[in-house]
């Protein structure tokens, strides 16, 4: 695993239920995002929206990005695999309005031949 100033180099995938996509992090909730985002230098980060009834959803990592992140901590790329349409919006929607300029932001999930290329890597 790369570092870059002794954070680890990881790519982050945040989902309640979902199986993780290999070569990826996996965070169950939106706290244990956070945590990873704070200390890991975070490549490609997926994000879910909801995540358990009455949890934190997918928009408070969100937040906790285009707020309390710095331009050089974001993640490299974000995507959005949430089933939800409303919870994908609004999750872009302030991700884009707070972005750096260096920061790819995808309304969808991670497309196979990136998750084929991180398996096959493994960071």
């Amino acid at each position: 695993m790369e570092t870059h100033n002794k954070r680890p180099s990881i790519y982050l995938y945040l989902d309640d239920m979902r199986p993780c996509p290999a070569g990826f992090v996996l965070a169950r909730t939106a706290e244990e995002c956070k945590l990873f985002l704070n200390e890991c230098d975070v490549q490609i980060l997926s994000l879910d929206y909801e995540l358990g009834w009455n949890s934190p959803t997918g928009m408070d990592v969100a937040k906790h990005i285009a707020m309390n992140l710095e331009a050089d901590r974001y993640p490299r790329e974000i995507y959005m695999h949430s089933s939800s349409p409303s919870g994908r919006a609004s999750m872009f929607q302030l991700l884009y309005a707070h972005k750096p300029e260096h920061v790819q932001l995808y309304n969808s999930p991670v497309p196979d031949d990136i998750l084929l290329r991180i398996e096959q890597t493994k960071l």
